[in-house]
């Protein structure tokens, strides 16, 4: 085929998928005990494991947490399937490509701050897979501490089946929008959309666009829940409600399809005879599921200062330290800032959290210059950090109206422990050289009574 014709065949894929994208229907609710079918009759009634199952489905659970963990965070789904998951063959060792796991130990941990620009263009047909592109990240996969910070690049759908025995991937899309097929089913992902698929849930991804681009935030702890509100009520921050789960969708296919398996840092491949996505039906609450940023309601002050940066958390995954997580996800969205004698962009400070910031659109309003879209920032704990010069001037000597912030999408990962860098990443041509230079010429305002 020419490459005008691939091209078109291409363009024609991404129509379809777009097409199928934008009907999906979903199931609404953060942790619910779902149920679905594709098929009328094919969940058991009554148990879940039948003798025979119906339809001559297999029945197989999915357990994402330990048997005997306590009812609030134990986490399963009851698949029905039309072979087991058990029905494959021996998987061997594939290339990592530019995906890479903890220990990070292969650089020393840096106090620098640091900034880079977007990931380059993607090499021809670079799937999400092959697209991702591992910054850093801290734990150890094999005790099921840490995380990891990844980026993609993609320009081709995925034709192969992925799965994660490390941990759950937290996606952010940044440019393009992804059509993901999973046992569950299907969710659709654009850029201020995130979407998490759980530790060892297999998947496909699509591309909507001609290319796509984002983050990922792989989490190999305690699976992310929503934060407790405390004095904050029962209400606000990420409403359950607005989390949307697949409705089942199964693919009856015969033939080989590869599928790949991350297990301990390393990815592993084999050929099945079948699509593994050959899911009829399910229950539980151990499932995948896509959320609209622009659904956070954000909370703040309607009298004075600024607060702390932990009201804007969507996602949590808890520690062994109450209040102390391996991980949040945190967004900063449009908002207003309504502060009297207040100075409104986020305050200079230094934290024992190190943060990773990415953009999802427009500009934060900490930086006039330099953060852009598909880039991102680390400032590992305790390096200071805060607004830039420019944006120090103009918000200190502001007239102090209501003011709306409805032009940027920022996100950030949040983690108890440092950052360690992958050498590809400390030694990117896209890492930005000067990034301390914005925090250069603050002048002297001291004066004595």
């Amino acid at each position: 085929m020419s490459d005008g014709g691939t091209a078109r065949a291409g363009q024609s894929e991404r129509d379809e998928a777009r097409k199928v994208a934008e009907s999906l229907t979903y199931l609404s609710g953060f942790g619910n005990e779902h149920s679905s079918e594709a098929v009328p009759g094919a969940l058991p009634v009554g148990r879940n494991s039948p003798q025979r199952a119906p339809l001559g489905l297999y029945a197989e659970q999915l357990s994402g947490t330990a048997f005997t963990e306590p009812r609030a965070v134990n986490r399963r789904s009851w698949l029905y399937r039309i072979r087991p998951s058990a029905a494959h063959p021996a998987f061997t060792r594939a290339g990592n490509g530019t995906l890479r796991t903890a220990p990070f130990n292969q650089t020393a941990p840096d106090p620098n701050r640091l900034r880079w620009d977007p990931l380059p263009e993607p090499g021809p047909d670079t799937d999400f897979l092959a697209g991702l592109w591992t910054l850093g990240g801290n734990g150890d996969v094999t005790q099921r501490t840490g995380m990891a910070v990844h980026l993609y690049h993609a320009n081709a759908s995925m034709k192969r089946v992925f799965s994660n025995a490390d941990g759950e991937l937290l996606i952010v899309p940044e440019r393009g929008g992804l059509l993901l097929r999973t046992e569950f089913g299907l969710l659709h992902a654009e850029p201020g959309h995130i979407a998490l698929i759980p530790r060892g849930v297999r998947f496909r991804v699509e591309l909507l666009d001609a290319t796509a681009r984002g983050y990922v935030c792989e989490n190999y702890g305690a699976a992310f829940r929503l934060p407790d509100l405390g004095p904050i009520g029962a209400n606000g921050l990420a409403n359950a409600r607005d989390f949307q789960a697949p409705v089942a969708a199964y693919e009856d296919v015969e033939g080989p399809v590869e599928v790949v398996n991350k297990f301990c840092g390393n990815l592993w491949s084999a050929t099945y005879g079948h699509s593994p996505l050959d899911v009829v039906a399910w229950h539980g609450n151990y499932v995948p599921y896509v959320y609209d940023l622009r659904r956070f309601n954000v909370l703040g002050t309607i009298s004075y200062d600024h607060p702390d940066p932990s009201i804007f958390t969507v996602l949590t995954s808890p520690s062994d330290t109450p209040g102390l997580a391996g991980v949040d996800f945190v967004v900063f969205a449009p908002r207003w800032l309504v502060g009297e004698d207040t100075f409104r962009p986020p305050y200079f400070h230094r934290n024992v959290m190190s943060e990773y910031m990415g953009l999802i659109e427009g500009a934060y309003d900490a930086k006039a210059e330099g953060f852009v879209p598909g880039g991102g920032s680390l400032h590992n704990m305790m390096s200071a950090h805060g607004p830039d010069r420019e944006t120090f001037e103009r918000a200190s000597n502001a007239e102090l109206k209501p003011q709306k912030i409805d032009d940027g999408l920022a996100f950030m990962f949040e983690t108890r422990w440092p950052v360690i860098l992958t050498p590809q990443a400390a030694r990117a041509e896209h890492v930005q050289e000067r990034y301390d230079a914005v925090w250069e010429g603050f002048e002297r305002h001291f004066r004595e009574q």
